[in-house]
Protein backbone atom coordinates (compact mmCIF):
# COMPACT_ATOMS: atom_id res chain seq x y z
CA UNK A 1 0.00 0.00 0.00
CA UNK A 2 1.33 3.53 -0.96
CA UNK A 3 1.62 6.23 1.62
CA UNK A 4 1.46 9.91 1.53
CA UNK A 5 4.40 12.19 0.91
CA UNK A 6 4.56 14.07 3.68
CA UNK A 7 3.46 17.25 3.30
CA UNK A 8 3.51 18.74 6.64
CA UNK A 9 6.28 18.99 9.37
CA UNK A 10 6.60 20.50 12.93
CA UNK A 11 10.06 20.40 14.25
CA UNK A 12 11.03 20.67 17.77
CA UNK A 13 15.21 21.70 17.65
CA UNK A 14 14.53 23.30 14.07
CA UNK A 15 17.88 25.20 14.31
CA UNK A 16 19.74 22.35 14.54
CA UNK A 17 21.80 21.40 11.44
CA UNK A 18 19.95 18.35 10.52
CA UNK A 19 16.80 19.63 11.45
CA UNK A 20 17.72 22.82 8.95
CA UNK A 21 19.07 19.83 6.36
CA UNK A 22 15.72 17.84 6.25
CA UNK A 23 13.26 20.91 6.18
CA UNK A 24 15.21 21.81 3.13
CA UNK A 25 14.57 17.95 1.60
CA UNK A 26 10.99 17.93 2.43
CA UNK A 27 10.39 21.29 0.91
CA UNK A 28 12.10 20.30 -2.41
CA UNK A 29 9.75 17.04 -1.96
CA UNK A 30 6.84 19.22 -1.62
CA UNK A 31 6.37 19.90 1.84
CA UNK A 32 4.53 23.42 2.31
CA UNK A 33 3.62 23.64 5.97
CA UNK A 34 6.13 24.42 8.55
CA UNK A 35 5.73 24.79 12.44
CA UNK A 36 9.62 25.17 13.40
CA UNK A 37 10.07 25.45 17.69
CA UNK A 38 13.33 26.63 18.74
CA UNK A 39 15.33 28.40 21.33
CA UNK A 40 17.24 31.30 18.58
CA UNK A 41 14.57 33.31 17.18
CA UNK A 42 17.38 34.96 14.63
CA UNK A 43 18.62 31.45 13.12
CA UNK A 44 14.57 30.15 13.22
CA UNK A 45 13.54 33.10 11.17
CA UNK A 46 15.95 32.20 9.06
CA UNK A 47 15.18 29.14 7.96
CA UNK A 48 11.82 29.88 8.12
CA UNK A 49 12.81 32.73 5.22
CA UNK A 50 14.46 30.44 2.96
CA UNK A 51 11.53 28.08 3.03
CA UNK A 52 8.83 30.72 2.44
CA UNK A 53 11.36 32.54 -0.48
CA UNK A 54 12.73 29.46 -2.19
CA UNK A 55 9.47 26.80 -1.55
CA UNK A 56 6.50 29.33 -1.46
CA UNK A 57 5.81 27.30 2.07
CA UNK A 58 3.48 28.20 4.65
CA UNK A 59 5.58 29.33 8.40
CA UNK A 60 5.11 29.57 11.60
CA UNK A 61 7.56 29.96 13.89
CA UNK A 62 7.40 29.14 18.42
CA UNK A 63 10.19 30.11 20.47
CA UNK A 64 11.10 27.51 23.97
CA UNK A 65 13.84 27.01 25.75
CA UNK A 66 13.43 23.65 26.83
CA UNK A 67 15.07 24.49 30.28
CA UNK A 68 12.21 27.08 31.22
CA UNK A 69 9.56 24.35 32.22
CA UNK A 70 7.20 25.45 28.89
CA UNK A 71 4.13 23.51 28.67
CA UNK A 72 3.35 21.86 25.42
CA UNK A 73 2.32 24.46 22.73
CA UNK A 74 -0.84 25.07 21.18
CA UNK A 75 0.32 24.08 17.79
CA UNK A 76 -0.30 20.72 18.91
CA UNK A 77 -3.47 20.90 18.63
CA UNK A 78 -3.51 20.73 14.58
CA UNK A 79 -2.09 17.34 12.70
CA UNK A 80 0.79 17.46 10.76
CA UNK A 81 2.51 14.21 8.78
CA UNK A 82 5.59 14.57 10.19
CA UNK A 83 6.49 15.28 13.67
CA UNK A 84 10.41 15.68 14.35
CA UNK A 85 12.33 16.39 17.47
CA UNK A 86 16.07 16.86 16.90
CA UNK A 87 16.62 18.71 20.12
CA UNK A 88 19.09 18.33 22.79
CA UNK A 89 22.33 19.55 24.06
CA UNK A 90 26.25 17.86 24.89
CA UNK A 91 26.24 20.35 27.36
CA UNK A 92 29.37 20.35 29.80
CA UNK A 93 30.62 16.90 30.67
CA UNK A 94 33.77 18.76 32.77
CA UNK A 95 31.47 20.80 34.90
CA UNK A 96 28.51 18.24 35.21
CA UNK A 97 30.70 15.69 36.96
CA UNK A 98 31.16 18.59 39.61
CA UNK A 99 28.11 20.85 39.09
CA UNK A 100 24.84 18.98 40.16
CA UNK A 101 22.97 22.13 37.80
CA UNK A 102 24.56 20.90 34.86
CA UNK A 103 24.17 18.07 35.08
CA UNK A 104 20.58 18.24 35.70
CA UNK A 105 20.42 20.84 32.72
CA UNK A 106 21.68 18.17 30.23
CA UNK A 107 19.03 15.41 31.31
CA UNK A 108 16.60 18.06 30.77
CA UNK A 109 17.87 19.24 27.57
CA UNK A 110 18.16 15.77 26.24
CA UNK A 111 15.39 13.52 28.15
CA UNK A 112 12.74 14.78 30.93
CA UNK A 113 12.18 18.39 29.52
CA UNK A 114 11.01 16.42 26.13
CA UNK A 115 8.34 13.81 27.78
CA UNK A 116 5.32 16.46 27.73
CA UNK A 117 6.20 17.35 24.33
CA UNK A 118 6.13 13.59 23.24
CA UNK A 119 3.10 12.78 25.58
CA UNK A 120 1.69 15.66 23.89
CA UNK A 121 2.06 14.36 19.97
CA UNK A 122 1.30 10.88 20.97
CA UNK A 123 -2.19 10.70 22.14
CA UNK A 124 -4.80 8.21 21.91
CA UNK A 125 -6.75 10.05 19.05
CA UNK A 126 -3.63 11.05 17.31
CA UNK A 127 -2.14 7.60 16.66
CA UNK A 128 -5.35 6.16 14.81
CA UNK A 129 -4.67 8.38 12.19
CA UNK A 130 -1.74 7.91 10.04
CA UNK A 131 1.60 10.48 10.62
CA UNK A 132 5.12 10.20 11.37
CA UNK A 133 7.19 10.83 14.57
CA UNK A 134 10.69 11.19 14.53
CA UNK A 135 13.12 11.18 17.07
CA UNK A 136 16.75 12.14 17.71
CA UNK A 137 18.54 10.17 20.10
CA UNK A 138 22.40 9.18 20.09
CA UNK A 139 24.55 5.89 20.05
CA UNK A 140 25.77 7.55 22.92
CA UNK A 141 23.28 5.84 24.78
CA UNK A 142 24.35 2.74 24.18
CA UNK A 143 26.93 2.35 26.47
CA UNK A 144 28.23 4.93 29.43
CA UNK A 145 31.78 6.52 28.53
CA UNK A 146 33.94 8.27 31.01
CA UNK A 147 33.65 11.30 28.66
CA UNK A 148 30.36 11.78 28.52
CA UNK A 149 28.02 9.93 31.08
CA UNK A 150 25.41 12.43 31.62
CA UNK A 151 24.66 13.28 28.00
CA UNK A 152 25.07 9.00 27.15
CA UNK A 153 22.32 8.42 30.06
CA UNK A 154 19.47 11.17 29.15
CA UNK A 155 20.22 9.88 25.89
CA UNK A 156 19.48 6.63 26.77
CA UNK A 157 16.43 7.39 28.96
CA UNK A 158 15.05 8.97 25.97
CA UNK A 159 15.22 5.70 23.84
CA UNK A 160 13.58 3.52 26.35
CA UNK A 161 10.64 6.07 26.40
CA UNK A 162 10.39 6.43 22.73
CA UNK A 163 10.48 2.55 22.37
CA UNK A 164 7.45 2.46 24.55
CA UNK A 165 5.71 4.72 22.42
CA UNK A 166 7.28 2.54 19.84
CA UNK A 167 5.51 -0.33 21.03
CA UNK A 168 2.08 1.73 21.95
CA UNK A 169 2.01 2.57 18.65
CA UNK A 170 2.56 -1.04 16.92
CA UNK A 171 -0.51 -1.83 14.87
CA UNK A 172 -1.98 1.50 14.41
CA UNK A 173 -1.25 3.80 11.49
CA UNK A 174 1.08 6.34 13.19
CA UNK A 175 4.81 5.43 13.16
CA UNK A 176 7.32 6.09 16.11
CA UNK A 177 10.79 5.91 14.47
CA UNK A 178 14.28 6.08 16.78
CA UNK A 179 17.43 7.53 15.70
CA UNK A 180 20.45 6.39 17.51
CA UNK A 181 22.76 9.35 15.57
CA UNK A 182 26.34 9.07 15.24
CA UNK A 183 28.35 11.92 14.77
CA UNK A 184 27.59 14.76 12.49
CA UNK A 185 29.24 17.63 11.08
CA UNK A 186 27.56 20.19 13.10
CA UNK A 187 28.21 22.89 15.25
CA UNK A 188 28.09 20.66 18.26
CA UNK A 189 30.47 18.04 17.26
CA UNK A 190 33.58 20.48 16.36
CA UNK A 191 36.27 19.48 17.68
CA UNK A 192 34.88 16.33 19.94
CA UNK A 193 35.09 14.54 17.06
CA UNK A 194 36.84 12.52 14.41
CA UNK A 195 35.71 14.21 10.82
CA UNK A 196 36.32 10.88 9.07
CA UNK A 197 33.69 9.79 11.52
CA UNK A 198 31.40 12.38 10.74
CA UNK A 199 28.31 12.25 8.56
CA UNK A 200 27.01 14.99 6.08
CA UNK A 201 23.44 16.37 7.77
CA UNK A 202 22.33 16.72 4.22
CA UNK A 203 22.94 12.84 3.49
CA UNK A 204 21.35 12.24 6.77
CA UNK A 205 18.23 13.61 5.30
CA UNK A 206 18.51 11.82 1.72
CA UNK A 207 18.86 8.52 3.80
CA UNK A 208 16.09 9.20 5.73
CA UNK A 209 13.09 10.07 3.50
CA UNK A 210 13.78 7.41 1.05
CA UNK A 211 11.41 5.46 3.55
CA UNK A 212 9.97 8.12 5.72
CA UNK A 213 7.35 6.18 7.17
CA UNK A 214 9.56 3.75 8.10
CA UNK A 215 9.12 2.57 12.25
CA UNK A 216 11.33 1.02 14.54
CA UNK A 217 14.77 2.03 15.66
CA UNK A 218 17.40 2.15 13.63
CA UNK A 219 21.18 3.53 13.63
CA UNK A 220 22.09 6.39 11.08
CA UNK A 221 24.44 6.30 9.56
CA UNK A 222 23.91 2.66 9.36
CA UNK A 223 27.68 1.44 9.94
CA UNK A 224 27.60 2.66 13.33
CA UNK A 225 25.06 -0.43 14.29
CA UNK A 226 28.30 -3.14 13.86
CA UNK A 227 30.50 -0.12 15.70
CA UNK A 228 28.29 0.22 18.47
CA UNK A 229 28.16 -3.80 18.92
CA UNK A 230 31.74 -4.32 19.35
CA UNK A 231 31.53 -0.98 22.14
CA UNK A 232 29.35 -2.80 23.94
CA UNK A 233 31.38 -5.81 23.59
CA UNK A 234 34.32 -4.07 24.90
CA UNK A 235 35.81 -5.00 28.16
CA UNK A 236 35.41 -2.27 31.23
CA UNK A 237 39.09 -1.41 30.88
CA UNK A 238 39.21 -0.70 27.33
CA UNK A 239 35.89 0.53 27.53
CA UNK A 240 37.38 3.54 30.35
CA UNK A 241 39.45 4.55 27.80
CA UNK A 242 36.94 5.87 25.30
Amino acid sequence: MSRSPIRSVWVLGSTSAVAIAICQALARQGCRRFHLIARNPIANQALAGELRERFGAEVRLEQVDLLAANPAPASLGEPFDLYLITAGSLGDAERARIEPSEAQSITAANYTSLIPWLTAIVTPERIQTPGCLWVFSSVAADRGRPSNYHYGAAKAGLTRFCEGLLLRCHGTPFAVRILKAGFMATPMTVGKAPPLLCAQPEQIARDLLRRPHRRGIEYIPWWWAPLMLLIRLLPPALAAKL
